[in-house]
């Protein structure tokens, strides 16, 4: 073909204007994405995000994230040698280099030299990063290829369980998680799923009902972990309880990873079987998961349940900023921020009641705060839109006594956000000034309010007013809206 032939064939493809964008910024390939990013930037700094499920990764986790790892496909798992070894050995790159070329290797792909390195370090050190004095690090074997939390539940269920067996979890509107056996989730289909509650007077976990329950159903899977109980689970009783009827013990502790790294609260092991975290919640790390295992042989099935049994290729971009996040979480400045955000969340938790506000489940021992809407006769939507629009980012939930996930009446509060940007008592009590005055306002305009048909127009002044309370609570504040890892 000629010159001028693959010229025409490149205009018709659009191939020159890629040639034309190659070595631009986003601003120069895509500005409509680079907008969009700049808005959102701006959205994070400007509004206060209290969103239990989100946190600030550190620039060097983002860095990682960026990597040209992003650009492999690394089917299957490294050497298990390599995945075994001790880290100061891993350390050695120029000799397990060597090692890789003189050995055959486990994954489908070659070019997997770095990437074999790169999982093995994140694996040991989220061994080591829940190691404990009964459980050494070198008895923890670690899987961290699962894309999400939902998916690292999938997995651990497919290793362990067989359809129709049943598991013992708390139930979704007490806090516990979809995939917990949920019936909107598949493991609520595919399971036989049984739920203990909170008690109704305590609002806390009875653990002599949780054991009635498991020698009732005989449960092959107990789960321990929630997603908006804000009290940290008593490991030692859930462990008695799932050796008692043979049950595995799962902790999902995907809230609560940053906080027990940092030895702010019980560590799982050497109670749990398998213990399940999200990286992207305390431990402040890249969106993604790790499952942790005692066993060797429930380990083995938990890689083949990973990979091939629910997933392809690892990202392996990500496995690299977890373990800069794993790295980052065994420093002195990790540890303060988490003794900081579970601080914070008890002292906004004090500051809304002293405001007037019911906290739901009697108060919190982790980074989570539920305030209960019911004396208020307000729903979780419509508060959680009007702090949205006031700069205060949250998210309804469901709480005990709620008959649907449609219409709920909590809100939740999550303080790890406004922890990194080194806040402390004396800001957690303006802001629950704020919540408060700007929920009861709405209250009073609508005694009969119902969901989110409504556009809030009434409520434009009162929202209005407490956004400006926001932006100077934010330049009042030491530092700001900066995130600070000193």
């Amino acid at each position: 073909m000629t010159q001028q032939g693959l010229q025409s064939l490149e205009r018709a493809a659009g191939l020159g204007d890629i040639a034309a964008c190659a070595g631009g910024s986003l601003k120069d390939v895509d500005p409509l994405l680079a907008d969009l990013v700049a808005r959102e930037t701006r959205r994070q700094t400007e509004k206060i995000t209290m969103v239990a499920s989100e946190s600030q990764p550190h620039p060097a986790v983002m860095e990682a994230l960026a990597s040209p790892f992003t650009s492999l496909y690394a089917e299957g798992y490294a050497p298990q040698r390599l995945r075994e070894a001790p880290l100061e050995e891993l350390e050695n790159v120029d000799a397990r280099v060597q090692d890789y070329r003189g050995f055959g290797n486990r994954r489908y792909y070659k070019g997997a030299e770095f990437a074999d390195l790169v999982e093995s370090i994140a694996e040991r050190r989220a061994a080591g990063a829940f190691a404990t004095d009964r459980c050494r690090a070198a008895d923890i074997r670690a899987n961290v290829q699962a894309l999400s939390g939902s998916a690292a539940n999938l997995a651990i269920y497919q290793a362990l369980l067989d359809p129709g067996d049943t598991m013992l979890a708390m139930a979704l509107a007490e806090g516990g998680h979809l995939t917990h056996g949920s019936p909107y989730s598949i493991t609520g289909r595919q399971y036989n799923a049984v739920f203990y509650q909170t008690d109704s007077h305590t609002e806390k976990l009875d653990y002599d009902a949780i054991r009635e329950l498991a020698h009732e159903h005989r449960p092959r899977l107990l789960i321990g972990g929630f997603t908006s109980y804000p009290w940290a689970p008593d490991w030692a009783a859930l462990g008695r309880i799932a050796r008692e009827v043979g049950a595995y013990l799962l902790a999902d502790v995907s809230h609560l990873a940053g906080i027990i790294v940092a030895g702010v609260c019980a560590n799982p092991f050497p109670h749990a079987d398998v213990a399940m975290f999200t990286t992207h919640k305390t431990l402040c790390g890249p969106r993604g998961a790790v499952i942790l295992s005692r066993d060797a042989e429930i380990a083995r099935r938990i890689d083949r349940a990973v990979f091939p049994g629910l997933q392809g290729g690892p990202h392996v971009n990500k496995i690299a900023a977890i373990a800069v996040a794993l790295q980052i979480a065994r420093s002195p400045a990790f540890a303060r921020l988490q003794r900081r955000t579970v601080s914070n969340a008890s002292a906004l938790a004090s500051a809304l009641s002293a405001e007037g506000l019911r906290i739901a489940y009697n108060g919190t021992n982790t980074h989570l705060v539920l305030v209960d809407l019911v004396p208020l006769n307000l729903d979780g939507e419509t508060a959680a839109r009007a702090l949205d629009r006031a700069g205060i980012v949250c998210n309804r939930n469901v709480l005990p006594g709620d008959r649907s996930g449609r219409v709920v009446h909590g809100i939740r509060l999550g303080t790890t956000w406004v922890s990194q940007w080194g806040w402390g008592t004396r800001e957690m009590t303006r802001l629950a000034g704020i919540i408060a005055r700007l929920l009861r306002t709405i209250a009073q305009d609508s005694p009969d309010h119902v969901l989110d048909s409504e556009p809030l127009v009434q409520h434009n002044s009162a929202c209005s007013h407490a956004r400006h309370e926001v932006e100077r609570l934010v330049m009042d504040a030491p530092g700001g809206a900066e995130c600070t890892w000193a």
